[in-house]
C-alpha cells in the first residue's frame, strides 16, 4: 500500500489494537510457542541488568512480559497506547506485584516520553512492538534520555529479511534420486524499501492492523543517530523437535534454519 501519514497511521494502529484486545488477550493469555521459544529466552538472559533495576517495558500489551520482569525483581514501569490493552493487563496482574506498574502512553510521542523522567531507567524492552509503530525515531530518541549512561535497550521484533509483510513461507516437493523429499523455504520479494502493510497477525482477529516494516539498515541506524551501539544479536528460530504447528507451513520445526525472530540489545554510548 501507499505509505501514509504517521500520524493517522498511528490513530489507525490505536483503533485496530483497542479492538483486538480482548481477542489478543484471550489468545495470548501468559504467553504462546513465540513467547516461549523465541523471545523471553533470548530477553532474559541478554537483558543484563541485576535485580532491583528500573526496567521499561515499551507497549506491553496484555503485560506478559512485564509480569515476568516483576517476579524476577525488577522494579517495573510498563506502558501501551491502546486502554483496553492496559485494561487487559492490570486484570492480570496480581496485588502482589507491587513492583510493577502500567499506563496508557503512546511510544510515538517523544514529549510524553520525556516526563517519566530523564536518566530513570537502567534498561528498557519491547518484546515483538516496534514493527507496531508508525514512527521509531521519537522512541529511540526519547530512550537516549530516560535511560541512564551506559543503560540497555532490548527489544525483539519479526526479522525484517524473513518474517516481513512481502515473504513467503513455502514447500516444495522434490524427487531427489529416487526419494520424494519436501524442501521448505522463503520467498522474499521485497526488502530494501521501508513500507506500511495491513495485516492478519492472528486468524479471525476482528481487525486488521498495520505492519511497518523496516530494513534492517533503518531499524538499526535510528538507534545509531540517538546515540546507542549494538552490541547484542540474536537470530532465533524453532528448534528441529519443536512440535509440528497446525499448518506444514507454520513457522515451527520445517523453518528450523530460518529465523522469523529477532532480538537485539542496544546500549548507550556513556
Amino acid at each position: 500500500m501507499n505509505e501514509i501519514d504517521p500520524k493517522k497511521a498511528n490513530q489507525k494502529t490505536r483503533e485496530s489494537w483497542d479492538k483486538n484486545a480482548a481477542y489478543w488477550d484471550e489468545y495470548m493469555g501468559e504467553g504462546n510457542d513465540f513467547v516461549e521459544v523465541l523471545c523471553w529466552p533470548s530477553i532474559e538472559r541478554i537483558l543484563d541488568v541485576p535485580p532491583g533495576s528500573r526496567v521499561l517495558d515499551i507497549a506491553c500489551g496484555n503485560g506478559l512480559t512485564s509480569r515476568r520482569l516483576a517476579v524476577l525483581g525488577f522494579d517495573v514501569f510498563a506502558f501501551d497506547f491502546s486502554p483496553v490493552m492496559i485494561e487487559k493487563a492490570n486484570q492480570r496482574t496480581p496485588d502482589s506485584l507491587d513492583n510493577l506498574k502500567f499506563q496508557v502512553l503512546d511510544a510515538t510521542n517523544e514529549n510524553a516520553l520525556l516526563r517519566l523522567g530523564e536518566e530513570n531507567f537502567d534498561a528498557a524492552i519491547s518484546n515483538m512492538a516496534l514493527f507496531d509503530m508508525a514512527e521509531i525515531d521519537p522512541l529511540f530518541r526519547a530512550l537516549s534520555r530516560l535511560l541512564r549512561p551506559g543503560g540497555s535497550f532490548v527489544f525483539s521484533v519479526l526479522h525484517p529479511c524473513f518474517n516481513n509483510p512481502h515473504t513467503i513461507l513455502q514447500a516444495e516437493l522434490e524427487d531427489r534420486s529416487g526419494e520424494l523429499i519436501t524442501n521448505y523455504s522463503i520467498k522474499v520479494s521485497k526488502y530494501l524499501s521501508p513500507s506500511t502493510e495491513y495485516s492478519v497477525a492472528l486468524r479471525d482477529q476482528p481487525e486488521t492492523q498495520l505492519i511497518f516494516h523496516r530494513p534492517l539498515q533503518v531499524l538499526f541506524n535510528s538507534g545509531f543517530e540517538a546515540g546507542f551501539v549494538l552490541d547484542k544479536l540474536e537470530e532465533r528460530a524453532f528448534p528441529a523437535d519443536h512440535p509440528p504447528g497446525k499448518s506444514s507451513l507454520s513457522w515451527g520445526a520445517n523453518f528450523n534454519q530460518i529465523p522469523p525472530v529477532l532480538v537485539a540489545r542496544m546500549r548507550l554510548l556513556q
